[in-house]
């Protein structure tokens, strides 16, 4: 069985993400081929797009938002991300039961007792009029019935996991600051969420399997249990294996992948790339080491901003008045250092709708 080094692996990620090359693709597509973007912090998915998109412009996505074509929901790992409205109805019921274990597991003693099933008829009947609500005021119709658990327990799970919700615009809409509203799903999207398979099959494990490989293959099986926080996927697995071709890792772990899927020499260069707070191209696996160093991998859940140097993370950025703050993880060759800083004046102009800003990598700053 052919073994994949880190180098290689981390090219066949690059590739996968769109983070090789600027994919000349709709925003829609690229939402759909990357599985969603993780998106608790609203405006990151912007970044993201630019980082993979030639000629990226944030008035589409807010088109595809408001047209009700891309919907923000919990749904992978129990977070925010931002779908495509089909990806949406044709998942959310495989993770259902994901999304109440983790909603209990956080608020198990809060919420001992409370009949799930009660709870969330409930809930939809207070949403039933059509009006969005926000978490708390949602809750807060349904405290009178439920005043033990307390408003944040309510909400989290009538929204997080019992009533598959969507977080209506304007928020997550560029440059807009604006708190989170729901509604259901078949409310907002003028259709019901797909049932579960009737004769007990997995075909939404399946394809899930399909369209995880195509988007961050060559992985393992653990890689996409931790991308999508779901139990019960061997069976999916098994389901789509003779699709399937087999690699191993330097560590000896099977890597899955669909035959044909890009695998780039692993001498291909890769350029610099700015990604958002907590990018599913890192937390899209169990083994990150493909592309964070084990040093740096706290990085990657405590929300900080990254930066790729020969495809691999090696600097923090953020932006402190209206200059673009690189902070190293290593030493820059000269090379490496120019290629940053050009790379951050492009994210600059970017985000400051093509204003001048400042780069500072390190300590030298250059407009």
């Amino acid at each position: 069985m052919t073994v994949l080094d880190t180098r290689a692996l981390n090219r066949a990620t690059l590739a996968r993400q769109l983070l090789l090359e600027r994919a000349e693709l709709p925003v829609l597509d690229a939402v759909a081929h990357l599985c969603g973007l993780q998106a608790q912090e609203p405006q990151e998915p912007f970044t993201g797009l630019w980082s993979r998109l030639r000629a990226f412009e944030p008035a589409a996505l807010d088109e595809l938002l408001t047209g009700r074509r891309v919907v923000r929901t919990h749904l992978m790992r129990r977070t925010v991300h931002l779908l495509t409205a089909e990806d949406v109805l044709a998942w959310r019921s495989r993770h259902d039961a994901m999304l109440r274990q983790r909603v209990l597991g956080v608020y198990r003693r809060e919420l001992d007792g409370v009949d799930l099933a009660e709870l969330a008829e409930a809930g939809r009947a207070v949403l039933a009029d059509g009006e969005p609500r926000s978490m708390p005021e949602l809750a807060r119709a349904l405290a009178g019935r439920w005043p033990e658990p307390g408003h944040r327990a309510l909400g989290e799970l009538l929204v997080g996991a019992l009533i598959p919700a969507a977080q209506l615009p304007p928020r997550g809409l560029w440059r807009t600051k604006a708190g989170v509203r729901y509604l259901p799903l078949p409310v907002w999207l003028g259709r019901d969420v797909d049932p579960p398979a009737p004769d007990g099959t997995d075909p939404v494990g399946a394809a899930l399997v399909r369209r995880y490989l195509a988007a961050f293959g060559p992985a393992a099986s653990a890689d996409l249990r931790a991308w999508c926080g779901l139990a019960g996927l061997p069976g999916a697995i098994a389901a789509v294996r003779d699709e399937l071709v087999s690699f191993r890792d330097e560590r000896g772990r099977e890597l899955l992948d669909l035959p044909g899927a890009p695998l780039p020499d692993p001498g291909t260069p890769a350029p610099v790339r700015f990604l958002p707070a907590f990018d599913n191209a890192i937390l899209g696996y169990h083994d990150r080491s493909r592309i964070i160093d084990d040093a740096h991998r706290g990085l990657s859940v405590a929300g900080a901003r990254v930066v790729l140097v020969d495809g691999r993370v090696a600097a923090t950025w953020d932006v402190e008045e209206a200059t673009v703050v690189v902070t190293p993880l290593r030493r820059f060759s000269r090379s490496e250092r120019a290629e940053v800083a050009e790379e951050g004046r492009e994210l600059a102009a970017f985000l400051s709708d093509g204003e001048t800003r400042r780069v500072r990598v390190g300590q030298r700053t250059t407009s």
